[in-house]
C-alpha cells in the first residue's frame, strides 16, 4: 500500500532512500534545511552530495518545516548523528504525534554520547511528542542500517540491511516498506547493535583508509578489518548489544564494504590521511561529512567508560587529534605485547 513519507535530510542517503521508496509507488517528501540547497535541487533535480542522477519529479523538495510534514504516514530521519539534535530540535514543533520514525544515520553525537535514535526520543520526550498517550510506553523508534553505498543504491544494484526496533510491529512495517527486488531488509531487535555497529564501524574505516594510503597491504588490511571486529563487538556487548548482530549484515557486512569500498567517505579520508595530508585539509576538500571522525571521540569516551580495551579506536583517535605519525600509529599497534586471539 502507497505510503506519504517524509525524509528528512537532503543528503546522499537521504536521496537514495527518496528514489527507492518513490520507485515502489510512495508518495515522497524530501526536507533540507538550507532553502538555496534545495532550491537548486528543484531547479535541476541533481543532488550535488549525489551527482549523475536525477531525483525524479515526483519527489516533492521543500525547505518549509511546517509542510514538509502533511499527510506524512511514514518519517525517515536521514540528517548527519551530530547535527541532528538542531534539526530536530527545529522541526520538532510541526512532527506529528502518532508517525513512527526510521533513522538511517551512523554514528554517536559527541555531547552526550547517544546514538541517533536516543536523540530523537530524547527531542521528542522533551517536548511532549514522544507518547501518544501517557498511559502508553514512548513512541517506538526504528533504526535501518547495513552496507549501503548510496551510488551503489541510487543503481539499484542488489543490498541487504537491517531494522531494528524495541517494537517488533514496527519494523515489520519498515521492512514491507523498504524492500524491493533488489533491497532486501531483515528485522532484528537488537536496536542497540545496529546502531552501534553503524556508527563504530565508520572509526575502524578511518584506519583502512589509513592503510591504503601508507600502502600497507592486503594482509594488514585484513587483519585490522578482524581485529577493529572484535573491539567494536567487544564494545558492544558491555554496553548490552549482541554478539551475533555484529556478525551479521548491521555489522560485518557493513564494516567490511565501509574499509574496502573505493567511494566510501571514511576510508577515503583516511586514505588521504596516510598519505600525509592533515586532517582539517581533507575534510574541507569533501563534500559530505565524514561520520567516523566525530564518532572517534566518542567511542574513546565510550571504551574508557565501560573499561573496554580499543588499541586501533585509540591509533585512529591519536592520528586524528593528537598529531600521531600514521606510520607510529601502526608500529604502535604492531609493537603491542603478544597474547592469545579473543573475539
Amino acid at each position: 500500500m502507497a505510503q506519504s513519507i517524509t525524509i528528512i535530510g537532503d543528503g546522499s542517503m537521504a536521496t537514495v532512500c527518496a528514489m527507492l521508496l518513490e520507485g515502489q509507488g510512495h508518495r515522497v517528501t524530501i526536507w533540507g534545511a538550507f532553502a538555496d540547497h534545495v532550491a537548486n535541487l528543484i531547479q535541476t533535480r541533481v543532488n550535488s552530495h549525489l551527482p549523475g542522477y536525477s531525483v525524479p519529479e515526483s519527489i516533492r523538495l521543500t525547505a518549509d518545516d511546517e509542510s514538509a510534514f502533511k499527510d506524512a504516514q511514514l518519517i525517515v530521519s536521514a540528517v548527519p548523528t551530530q547535527f541532528m539534535r538542531g534539526v530536530w530540535t527545529r522541526l520538532v514543533p510541526h512532527v506529528p504525534a502518532a508517525v513512527p520514525i526510521v533513522s538511517v544515520a551512523k554514528g554517536i553525537e559527541n555531547a552526550t554520547h547517544q546514538r541517533p535514535t536516543q536523540i530523537i526520543s530524547d527531542i521528542l520526550q522533551s517536548s511532549g511528542l514522544g507518547r501518544d498517550d501517557p498511559d502508553r510506553p514512548a513512541r517506538p523508534l526504528a533504526a535501518l542500517s547495513g552496507p549501503s553505498v548510496a551510488d551503489e543504491l541510487a543503481r539499484c544494484l542488489p543490498a541487504t540491511v537491517s531494522v531494528a526496533s524495541d517494537d517488533p510491529a514496527l519494523a515489520r512495517a519498515v521492512q514491507d516498506t523498504f524492500t524491493t527486488q533488489w533491497f532486501r531488509v531483515y528485522t532484528n531487535d537488537d536496536l542497540i547493535g545496529v546502531e552501534l555497529a553503524g556508527a563504530t564501524k565508520n572509526v575502524i574505516a578511518l584506519a583502512a583508509g589509513i592503510l591504503d594510503g601508507l600502502q600497507a597491504g592486503t594482509n594488514a588490511k585484513s587483519a585490522l578489518l578482524t581485529r577493529g571486529l572484535a573491539e567494536i563487538t567487544r564494545l558492544g556487548l558491555a554496553m548490552g548489544a549482541r554478539r551475533e548482530t555484529f556478525s551479521g549484515v548491521a555489522g560485518v557486512g557493513d564494516l567490511a564494504t565501509t574499509c574496502f569500498s573505493p567511494t566510501g567517505r571514511n576510508r577515503t579520508c583516511g586514505e588521504q590521511l596516510g598519505r600525509g595530508r592533515k586532517l582539517d585539509d581533507v575534510l574541507e576538500s569533501m563534500t559530505d561529512v565524514v561520520e567516523g571522525v566525530p564518532t572517534t571521540r566518542s567511542v574513546v569516551t565510550l571504551a574508557a567508560k565501560y573499561r573496554v580495551e580499543m588499541p586501533i579506536t585509540q591509533a585512529v583517535h591519536d592520528v586524528l587529534f593528537c598529531d600521531l605519525d600514521p606510520i607510529e600509529g601502526i608500529s604502535r599497534l604492531m609493537s603491542r605485547a603478544p597474547k592469545a586471539e579473543e573475539r
